[in-house]
């Protein structure tokens, strides 16, 4: 059993990108498809695909690069852990490096981006930040 599945999932993509995989394969739950789609709507990824596989279902992952091979994902780290959850208000989401980054964020609404959460006017746990 793993304790905490969305970290196994950023450092799965983290050691793709470093060595430039065209896609990653993860275990799927709905928690990790609405962070693929969340990356997918904000342009870090090209896209993503559940497949039918044994004995698990699986998430595969489609890796995004630059025309000359520069990594689109420089930085994807865990915020929020089973251990220590960290949960923010709309009036304190700031912008992640001036807009060039994002935080993807569990709201009573789904898994969103902090620019749509600043949006919709709703707060949640951070997962994750991405740039």
């Amino acid at each position: 059993m793993m304790t905490d599945p969305i970290a196994d999932m950023l450092t799965r993509i983290r050691n793709a990108v470093r060595v430039e995989h065209p896609f990653v394969d993860i275990p799927t739950s709905n928690l990790k498809r609405g962070v693929a789609e969340v990356l997918k709507r904000e342009g870090y990824i090209w896209d993503w695909e559940e497949l039918d596989a044994k004995p698990v279902r699986l998430l595969r992952i489609y890796l995004k690069y630059g025309p000359n091979g520069e990594r689109v994902i420089r930085h994807i780290r865990r915020i929020s852990k089973p251990g220590r959850r960290i949960y923010t208000s709309v009036s304190k989401l700031k912008p992640v490096l001036n807009g060039l980054g994002i935080w993807i964020l569990s709201t009573s609404r789904g898994i969103i981006s902090d620019r749509e959460a600043r949006q919709r006017r709703l707060g949640g746990e951070v997962l994750c930040e991405v740039w």
